[in-house]
């Protein structure tokens, strides 16, 4: 756990240039379940069973309320919270702290900038996709919450909006009839049951990907289910044979969970696909032509909100200073020309964090969350 702490805060200082010293990696032990680890000698953590429900509770309350007491202008930055936590951790806290959970907004956001970048190369616009998630958890429905807005700040209400999005969980597409248990935030993209009582389901009453796919004449293909190969030579020929250019992210990672490889791709759409994904992978040769393949990495966006908030001291993490670190992301992307990835490389990060965190800051003050003034903003930006 503390290392995957350190590992993200090392990040912020390669890619944004923020001073070790002014980071802390922490982790929280609440106990094991694991009857092995227990009995290990050598284990380091806390020997009892694991806490839940209210003792849980208390002890985030305790570390909320003494960071942000040692600390009054510090970002807290959440990292692998299970689906039960992280979410309804989030919300209690984004109101009172600046805080930021990497796996549901700093994944959501970068995935709106190849979404961003992706439907200005297709010539549309994002109230105009339809979209399905394959893996309804924290990550994908953070995912479709951002690009839900989008579509409402473009003129779709709130309804239009949600209509346009088909997620399904582990047991196929989040229905009102589900054959398993939904969580709060999936509640809101279930389909009645009447709406697909016509579709094609299994024995076991689950409505699958190919279906989906198919039935809803989807234009965005969004993987965060941890399936390898889910997403089939005939999935993606059907969505092909429907979208003149499918957007398409397989972005489970490592490589040996992604939904699909990149040549794939390409090649079962004729060069026409525009994608991301969740692992690196080099460029594809087809037809005469290298595409170079995008990857969804939450470092393209993570540091340099952190860098924002510390140049900008602003009071919270917003929607809109998310939205914003988005389009600048999608920005420094052009996807017209044949072959060009929808985001900026990896390699690309120290430029790319700079620019997201003057977006952040910009927009920190538009919300008045945020009393530095703007004036000299790129030159603070890079000195800090």
């Amino acid at each position: 756990g503390i290392a995957i702490a350190d590992g993200k805060l090392a990040v912020y200082t390669a890619a944004a240039g923020l001073h070790p010293r002014r980071v802390i990696p922490v982790v929280l032990d609440t106990g094991t379940d694991n009857p092995d680890l227990l009995a290990e000698d050598m284990y380091l953590g806390s020997r009892h069973p694991r806490v839940r429900g209210d003792r849980y509770d208390q002890l985030i309350d305790a570390y909320v309320s003494t960071a942000t007491r040692l600390f009054p202008n510090a970002m807290l930055h959440w990292e692998d919270f299970g689906a039960a936590n992280a979410r309804r951790i989030l919300l209690k806290y984004a109101g009172t702290c600046c805080t930021f959970n990497d796996d549901i907004q700093g994944t959501a956001a970068v995935v709106l900038a190849a979404a961003l970048c992706a439907t200005r190369a297709a010539g549309t616009a994002m109230r105009d996709q339809t979209v399905v998630i394959h893996g309804a958890g924290t990550a994908g429905i953070g995912i479709a919450d951002s690009l839900r807005q989008v579509m409402i700040d473009e003129g779709l209400s709130s309804d239009q909006a949600t209509a346009r999005f088909y997620a399904l969980g582990s047991k196929g597409l989040l229905t009102s009839d589900y054959p398993g248990t939904l969580r709060d935030f999936q509640v809101p993209y279930a389909r009645t049951a009447a709406e697909v009582a016509a579709w094609l389901r299994d024995p076991d009453g689950r409505i699958g990907l190919a279906e989906v796919v198919t039935r809803s004449r989807a234009t965005m293909l969004i993987g965060t289910s941890t399936q390898p190969g889910a997403f089939t030579e005939q999935i993606v020929a059907a969505m092909a044979s429907h979208a003149e250019r499918p957007i398409i992210m397989p972005l489970s990672n490592p490589t040996s969970h992604s939904e699909a490889q990149a040549a794939d791709l390409i090649a079962w759409t004729g060069g026409r696909a525009l994608i991301a994904t969740g692992s690196p992978f080099a460029p594809v040769a087809y037809h005469g032509v290298e595409y170079q393949v995008a990857q969804a990495n939450n470092a393209l966006i993570f540091p340099g909100l952190g860098l924002g908030v510390t140049v900008s001291r602003a009071r919270r993490v917003s929607d809109g200073m998310l939205v914003a670190a988005a389009d600048a992301l999608a920005g420094l992307a052009d996807a017209t020309a044949p072959g060009a990835a929808v985001l900026p490389p990896v390699t690309s990060l120290r430029a790319v964090s700079a620019e997201v965190a003057e977006a952040v800051a910009r927009a920190a003050r538009a919300e008045g969350l945020s009393d530095v003034p703007l004036d000299g903003l790129a030159e603070r930006v890079r000195a800090a």
